[in-house]
């Protein structure tokens, strides 16, 4: 029995032994697993990456190229329907400006623009069609087969010209136009839009207003006015001198009589034709420096009584730096009212500089109520200007003799009633020069025309265009020039600051940062 109990035993533990290696073998397994797996972590992630980057590269320039597509049928898209650019800059130089239109929307007569050999100007004729669908345009780059073109405009096949139509009238603009030379600079300057939009008034006005010129006694000859006048005519006025002792009367076709700076007086003869003018409701602008040299004008005066209105024989002054072209109290920065029956269609206020200009010195309430004239204040001096009738001091600052003169007014609207149905209106400046094309320095190498400061264009261009009521050309023009240095002191001061002072202060503050670093170290 002890026997059979003992080999049970043996038998038992021979089984255990049998089995043994068996969990050997399975931990022998189970290492070896580990390594195949360690072996297929090391191997699979980058057969993953590079599986991975195959996709990710597949997909960019999947989205690449969905992207391309899609630029390119949005710009096929825009230029098909003709969207307007956005314009993002300042000035609008790269859009129509307000003034511009201002003056197409109120368009209403059909209007062709043909690009000939001019590719480069499409873009921007079709501005204008995006404002006024009344204006087309047609590109057209071989004229061979438009015989009515090359004999209508006495054009060749070579010609690069700009034809602007409506109905019977047209206008070609060459590339010489659309550029100019600015003389105080001598720099090329692009007036494309300016050129442009003034054909599109002129082939549209059915009747140019004409503004004459009153000459014979003037201090000015034409030639300071050639820029002024340029201007006008090309927004679509004609310009003629006008001598009365000639004529003898205004013509009946005067939209406006203009009267610069006298010299001396005016005949009698001349005088009874402008009351004349002024009681059938006629219109008058009048640009006139300060009567310096105190010489007597009763007949020219008498004119002017009939509005309660007289030009100063002394000069305003400006003691306010600020108000000043630098350096230069008697260049005078004049603030503009946006309220008046001139500027209210403008919306902005905007500032003019007149230059050794006098006042306008109005008669009191009573006397004009006799007359049967309103005024409106249209330009205005700074708070601190003053009045000097002493020519002989030669100081710029204010002295005891000069008299405190700030506000004054240098621009007036007067309108007189002359009877239920005729009024007439006279509009007056103080100032003759701010409309000259008189160099005025502003370093040693570059000069300005005074008619070029500031709003001075827009000033003396929109109070021809309310007396002709083309209330439509009332706005501010859009400057495509360069911008001219012509700042105030304070201006000045400031800019230099930025330009040479920052700058400065900056480079010290990082040398001394380092400084102290270094000795940290």
């Amino acid at each position: 029995m002890k026997e059979n109990e003992d080999s049970k035993k043996i038998n038992e533990k021979e089984k255990h032994k049998e089995k043994a290696p068996k969990k050997i073998n399975n931990k022998e397994n189970i290492d070896n697993k580990e390594q195949k797996d360690l072996i297929v972590k090391h191997e699979k992630p980058f057969k993953d990456k590079k599986a991975k980057w195959l996709r990710q590269t597949s997909l960019t320039a999947l989205l690449i190229v969905i992207i391309v597509a899609v630029c390119i049928g949005i710009n096929i898209a825009v230029d098909n329907i003709n969207i307007a650019d956005f314009d993002f800059t300042k000035d609008k130089i790269y859009s129509l400006s307000d003034a511009s239109k201002q003056i197409v929307q109120a368009v209403d007569k059909d209007v062709e623009i043909m690009l000939i050999n001019m590719p480069d100007y499409e873009d921007f004729a079709k501005k204008y069609n995006s404002v006024n669908k009344n204006i087309t345009v047609e590109v057209i780059d071989d004229l061979t087969s438009r015989t009515d073109l090359t004999d209508e405009y006495g054009i060749t096949a070579d010609s690069a010209i700009i034809i602007v139509k409506s109905g019977e009238k047209s206008k070609t603009l060459s590339s010489y136009d659309l550029v100019t030379m600015d003389y105080s600079t001598y720099q090329y300057k692009d007036i494309a839009e300016e050129a442009l939009t003034n054909a599109i008034i002129d082939v549209t006005t059915d009747e140019k207003p004409i503004i004459y010129n009153l000459t014979g006694h003037n201090k000015y000859s034409s030639d300071y006015l050639y820029y002024f006048s340029a201007d006008l005519e090309a927004e679509a006025y004609e310009f003629e001198d006008l001598n009365l002792l000639t004529t003898g009367s205004v013509p009946e076709d005067c939209s406006v009589l203009m009267i610069t700076t006298l010299a001396e007086d005016i005949t009698e003869a001349e005088r009874d034709a402008i009351l004349d003018y002024i009681n059938k409701g006629g219109k008058i602008i009048l640009f006139s420096d300060p009567n310096s040299i105190g010489k007597e004008m009763p007949n020219f005066q008498k004119v002017l009584d009939e509005y309660g209105v007289s030009i100063s024989e002394g000069v305003m002054l400006e003691s306010d730096s600020d108000r000043m072209l630098y350096g230069t109290p008697s260049a005078i920065i004049v603030t503009v009212s946006p309220y008046t029956s001139v500027t209210s269609a403008t919306n902005m206020n905007i500032n003019a500089c007149f230059m050794t200009a006098g006042r306008v010195d109005i008669a009191d309430s009573e006397k004009l109520e006799e007359l049967g004239v309103q005024v409106e204040t249209l330009a205005t001096t700074g708070a601190n200007s003053f009045y000097r009738t002493d020519y002989s001091i030669e100081t710029a600052s204010k002295t005891d003799v000069d008299e405190d003169a700030g506000n004054v007014t240098v621009g007036a609207l007067l309108k007189k009633t002359i009877n239920d149905e005729t009024t007439s209106e006279l509009i007056v400046y103080s100032n003759n020069i701010f409309i000259t094309n008189l160099q005025i320095a502003i370093s040693s190498q570059y000069f300005s025309y005074a008619l070029d400061f500031y709003n001075n264009e827009d000033l003396a261009t929109n109070s021809i265009a309310y007396l002709t009521d083309r209330d439509n050309m009332i706005t501010i023009r859009k400057d495509v020039e360069q911008s001219t240095y012509t700042v105030t002191e304070q201006q000045n001061t400031i800019i230099l600051s930025i330009i040479f002072a920052i700058p400065a202060v900056i480079v010290v503050i990082g040398i001394v940062v380092w400084i102290i670093r270094r000795r940290k170290k």
